[in-house]
């Protein structure tokens, strides 16, 4: 049973209101005292002319409680709602129990095709923290909107093109060895990229090679896209490593050369189109009328931009995937960016531009600064995950060091809590990186709600005899009801993380469902109780472990089973 809908139903049959309207108005009041849902009648005031508690207290008397509603009461303006619990307990659990594994899932995505852009760290530099937010709130949309049916496709926009590359090239003919770079990989290569911008600070000269070696690059010199190709393999290499580590994986690697050839046809029909216009001698597209800075297309020399080659990508996309939403997820400071080729995407007539959406977040940074390659400024993602999974094993080591499989649950701890740190907050959010924060194993914490999953795990090997044959009475007190309330919300909160594209409605939802089976654990004897009554709340246990490993897996963190 849809709560929300049988309510608003009969709201409905006593006013004349749309249901829909209706259901999108009523609350699940904070405090259980004031009913399980409530209606609240302030804007019914201009409609019937009448004050909001005077609604509310007509509304009651007509309505004909039905059975699965114990008393209606009306407080003020608002009309409360207070059901049977133990009918409710069964129309709650029942839903999970049927298939477990399934529940939350939908298929509102059926026959939709969504294409997500993530990650996207550029060839030749290191995988560091920086990286790390796109990858994940990609990965956990990618997670959510599979749960709802849709069929996603997971694209990594490598930034392997472009002038930076004739840098490194010219930084490792004058600076690198071929042995150093096969022995250190990025590290050298990184090495190596941050000299070169030291170096061209005294001699600007260098910049100017550099940009001769991009031009090789682009006139596809053999020498130059034998190195080029030398930094994108042994990135690659290094980059699947840490993707690896974090559970992450990506239908496609195309990266901005992989448009270079497709570029060309996108610029003649903008020509085409009477779209570009020549500025200072570059090529733009003027949006001017959208109140934006032009639009460059192509630069002085001819050379091409990432506005070009991303309006490009989409187009390729939509040809191939024939998408129903493309999302981008990227730093804020790049929504203008987005905003403009997004224009450019619709002036084209491209009717489909309203599909695309930027998914911007803020950025990380370190506490002595910002995070820059060119400093060499940065924490690396594999550091960071190797530290997460020491502090962890020393946490084991201390509190339970028998425990079975100890470096597999360090790691599946250790990451998931980077993870989870970095999802709980709302994405806009910027996040100071601190080690201590991120390695916090207390309160509000990927670990905590992890624990909560494998103490339902152990009360669950305890109890080998579970049965569907549910005593629902057993499940009216208030610890319970609140675990069942947050249950109930589940497959609503998944809909919710999908449209607001914001994973942080699951991580926030699976502390409160922890805390909220805690203190029924803690208020409620389980193995110490009667026969009936232990079946009955073993029944919630398995309900809840079943929903904490789905919504963590939603967010690519694991569900270890004993910690």
């Amino acid at each position: 049973m849809d709560y929300k809908f049988e309510i608003a139903k009969i709201i409905g049959h006593v006013s004349g209101l749309d249901t829909a309207d209706i259901m999108s108005a009523i609350e699940i009041p904070p405090n259980p005292n004031m009913g399980d849902y409530a209606f609240p009648c302030f804007k019914l005031a201009k409609a019937f002319r009448k004050a909001p508690a005077q609604i509310a207290q007509e509304l009651s008397e007509k309505i004909t409680k039905p059975a699965f509603i114990n008393h209606i009461e009306c407080a003020g303006p608002y009309l409360n709602f207070f059901t049977e619990k133990a009918y409710y307990a069964q129309s709650v659990l029942s839903k999970v129990l049927c298939d477990p594994k399934a529940y939350g899932e939908s298929n509102i995505g059926e026959g939709k095709n969504i294409v997500i852009d993530y990650s996207s760290p550029n060839i030749a530099k290191p995988f560091h923290v920086g990286h790390l937010r796109s990858t994940v709130i990609g990965n956990a949309i990618y997670n959510i909107y599979t749960k709802l049916g849709y069929k996603c496709y997971g694209i990594n926009h490598l930034g392997d093109w472009g002038t930076q590359f004739g840098k490194l090239i010219v930084a490792y003919k004058n600076w690198g060895s071929e042995q150093a770079v096969i022995e250190n990989g990025i590290t050298e290569l990184m090495r190596i990229y941050v000299l070169f911008h030291d170096e061209a600070k005294k001699n600007p000269s260098l910049d100017d090679e550099a940009r001769s070696w991009f031009v090789k690059m682009q006139e596809n010199d053999e020498e130059a896209i034998r190195l080029w190709k030398w930094f994108y393999d042994i990135s690659i290499k290094e980059f699947d490593r840490v993707y690896d580590m974090l559970g992450v994986k990506f239908d496609a690697y195309t990266g901005e050369s992989f448009y270079n050839d497709k570029m060309d046809a996108i610029i003649e029909e903008l020509k085409e189109k009477n779209l570009l216009q020549e500025s200072e001698g570059a090529m733009i597209v003027d949006l001017s009328d959208e109140d934006m800075p032009p639009c460059l297309i192509l630069r002085k020399d001819g050379g091409t931009l990432y506005a070009t080659r991303d309006i490009t990508a989409a187009i390729y996309r939509k040809n191939t995937y024939n998408f129903d939403k493309a999302i981008y997820v990227t730093a804020l400071d790049q929504n203008l960016h987005f905003k403009q080729w997004f224009k450019v995407i619709e002036k084209m007539g491209n009717d489909w531009a309203k599909d695309l959406v930027h998914v911007p977040f803020g950025l990380v940074s370190l506490e002595n600064g910002k995070l820059s390659t060119r400093s060499g400024n940065v924490v690396l993602m594999e550091d960071l995950l190797n530290q997460a999974i020491n502090e962890t094993k020393k946490i084991i080591e201390s509190k339970n060091p028998d425990l079975p499989n100890k470096e597999l649950v360090a790691k599946q701890v250790g990451i998931g809590a980077v993870i989870f740190n970095d999802l709980y907050n709302t994405r806009i959010k910027d996040v100071l990186f601190s080690w201590e924060k991120m390695l916090n194993f207390e309160g509000e914490t990927g670990p905590y709600v992890q624990y909560t999953h494998a103490r339902a795990c152990s009360l669950l090997r305890k109890y080998e005899d579970l049965n569907y044959d549910i005593e629902y009475e057993h499940l009216t007190d208030s610890a319970s009801v609140e675990v069942l309330k947050l249950i109930e919300e589940y497959p609503n909160k998944i809909e919710d993380a999908a449209q607001k594209f914001e994973p942080s409605v699951i991580s926030r939802y699976l502390v409160n469902l922890s805390q909220a089976f805690n203190k029924f654990y803690h208020d409620n004897p389980i193995l110490t109780s009667e026969d009936n009554v232990k079946n009955s709340r073993m029944a919630l246990v398995l309900a809840v472990k079943s929903i904490l490993s789905s919504g963590l897996s939603l967010l690519g963190i694991d569900s270890p089973e004993q910690m």
